[in-house]
């Protein structure tokens, strides 16, 4: 059985409202998908037989990093807590499933906007990856996405390629993918839906490099659209990836654009804002708001939404791949809603907002939401099956070639521990090859956010069980990294283990993967650097000398003092292995 795939809402390209400041073009406003009938209007009080107030419908979701697949093993899958206080675990995402998930939701609601809070692209499995993400923008074109924040992987490839995004064309190096019906190069069209970016300037000119917001009008009502991503995202993100960019305060940048809307008349406005929290529970539909739940949420992004202008209704969030919807209290105390919906496709959350004629305004006390699941027991959209049928045949030459073999699974982005069996696993690797290239290597150090994914043994590919192919090692690194080789003093390594919990890592810390050889005590009952027990650092079972020095294999993102470690920037005499 498979779901037929709603008509396409009339002319998104040509019919976008993009208000991004005065300089900025309106291009009309968006149709409605179905007739104002549907009985989403309550409360008379409005001229001209309009009624007083409006829900309007928010769908959303975050970090999709190209997952148009099924995501494999614990990625793929979301906890749902029962009545009875038991977890369950759901298989969940893939693109042909959200597509249906989202058409059915939209059904019976006349005013539907929906949003999505950063990483739609980046750290992509091959299928999207390979073809620098423009599969994926056709699928969230398919999707009838209307509006996005940048999020930090949105500049993995630099600011050009992400323009390139937006606004289409062929990639400088690789080319046209696709070919017409006659055989020509196909232009890669880029996204129907603004790529939003406020607190991203250039560097030179000091202005916004994509539109700081959008309106979304339908039918007299107005909704404003700020986006941005979270202002630390140079330290996770390549050097040459913001060559030329600055980032800039979230609470600043979103204050000022929310006070440039109200201006225009916009008192409804929306924030997606790629930042976010860590939920009390890890389920799901866990309640943040419940009694006895605390505040439910902390991290990151609790600060940015106290401090968000009370101009602003809702935030949209993002990037820690967490499934939360939470009240924050705004700036005047008054509840504000908070939504995340975990990554991968595998959630969306669906949010009333009730706006009144008369003020402009949501009507705060009546805003509702919820995250649902992107389960695969539905019906798979038909057009987001062509798309991927399309651009599997293409990668599939280089996709399914072998290239090991495993006798179980091995656990990485979801094993749920700070030190996963597949980072140890990769830093092991590393050092293997390192010691090819120079057998004077001592360890090696990988980058917990470089793994996106478990290697499972019974995979759901043709290729047999426990045959690893090059699509899914791909999918558990998709970076274009290198093995680096650096000379670090014993000091300078202490220095790097301490800065995984301290600094800009105190409140998320980025606990290294190792070599086998290296190993240390970690004590989380501390604060900041004092967790890493000094005197337990050892290499081989030999204290750590601060005065000698040691040859590190690391890839090239930590070479450059990526994820806040500073210290493995000031690694000496560089050996960059080649790429097979």
């Amino acid at each position: 059985m498979s779901a037929t795939p709603q008509p396409r809402r009339p002319g998104r390209r040509a019919t976008r409202v993009l208000a991004a400041a005065a300089s900025l073009a309106t291009l009309g406003a968006l149709a409605a998908a179905l007739p104002a009938s549907a009985g989403q209007d309550h409360a008379d009080g409005g001229k001209g037989g309009k009624k007083r107030t409006v829900d309007v419908q928010l769908l959303s979701f975050n970090d999709f990093h190209g997952n148009l697949l099924p995501p494999a093993g614990s990625s793929g899958q979301v906890t749902e807590k029962q009545h009875d206080g038991t977890e369950k675990k759901i298989d969940a995402g893939g693109v042909e499933y959200l597509a249906t998930s989202l058409r059915t939701a939209r059904k019976a609601h006349p005013y539907s906007v929906t949003a999505a809070a950063g990483d739609l692209i980046g750290a992509s499995p091959l299928l999207s990856g390979l073809f620098h993400d423009e599969p994926t923008i056709q699928a969230m074109n398919k999707l009838d996405l209307d509006v996005t924040s940048v999020g930090n992987h949105e500049f993995d490839e630099g600011a050009k390629e992400l323009a390139r995004m937006q606004n289409g064309g062929c990639h400088p190096k690789d080319g046209c993918f696709e070919k017409d019906k006659k055989g020509k190069p196909k232009k890669f069209e880029g996204a129907d839906f603004p790529y939003l970016a406020a607190n991203v300037t250039n560097e030179k000119t000091g202005k916004p490099i994509l539109k700081p917001y959008w309106v979304w009008k339908h039918k007299g009502v107005k909704v404003g659209f700020i986006g941005v991503t979270l202002e630390g995202t140079p330290d996770i993100v390549s050097a040459e990836g913001i060559k030329g960019l600055k980032f800039h305060d979230e609470i600043k940048t979103v204050n000022k654009y929310a006070k440039i809307l109200d201006k225009q008349g916009v008192k409804s406005i929306v924030t997606l804002i790629h930042e976010g929290g860590s939920p009390a529970s890890q389920t799901y539909n866990y309640d943040c708001d419940s009694p006895g739940a605390g505040d439910g949420i902390s991290g990151p992004i609790t600060a940015i939404a106290k401090g968000i202008t009370p101009k602003v209704d809702a935030l949209v969030t993002g990037h820690t791949h967490a499934a939360y919807v939470c009240t924050i209290p705004d700036p005047s105390g008054k509840p504000r809603m908070v939504t995340s919906a975990s990554s991968y496709g595998k959630l969306y959350t669906d949010t009333t907002l009730t706006y009144d004629r008369r003020t402009k305004d949501i009507v705060r006390t009546s805003v509702k939401s919820a995250n649902h699941v992107v389960s695969r027991a539905q019906a798979k959209a038909p057009d987001m099956t062509s798309l991927i049928n399309r651009w599997d045949k293409l990668a599939a030459p280089i996709a399914n070639r072998p290239v090991g073999y495993i006798s179980a699974d091995i656990p990485g982005r979801g094993a749920g521990v700070p030190e996963s069996p597949l980072g140890d696993l990769i830093a092991d690797a590393q050092l293997a090859h390192a010691k090819s290239l120079d057998p004077e290597a001592d360890l090696a150090l990988m980058n917990p956010g470089g793994i996106r994914s478990d290697l499972v043994h019974k995979a759901s590919g043709s290729e047999g069980d426990g045959v690893v192919t090059y699509g899914e090692a791909f999918t558990v690194q998709p970076f274009s990294n290198t093995v680096n080789l650096v000379d670090l003093t014993g000091a300078q390594l202490v220095t790097a283990l301490k800065q995984q919990v301290s600094g800009a890592n105190e409140a998320s810390p980025k606990i290294l993967q190792v070599s086998d050889g290296l190993t240390y005590t970690l004590d989380l009952t501390k604060s900041g650097a004092d967790r890493v027990v000094t005197g337990s650092i050892k290499l081989n079972g030999k204290a750590l000398d601060p005065a000698a020095t040691y040859r590190v294999a690391l890839n090239a993102f930590l070479a450059g003092g990526g994820d806040g470690l500073p210290e493995l920037g000031k690694g000496t005499k560089p050996l960059v292995a080649p790429t097979t």
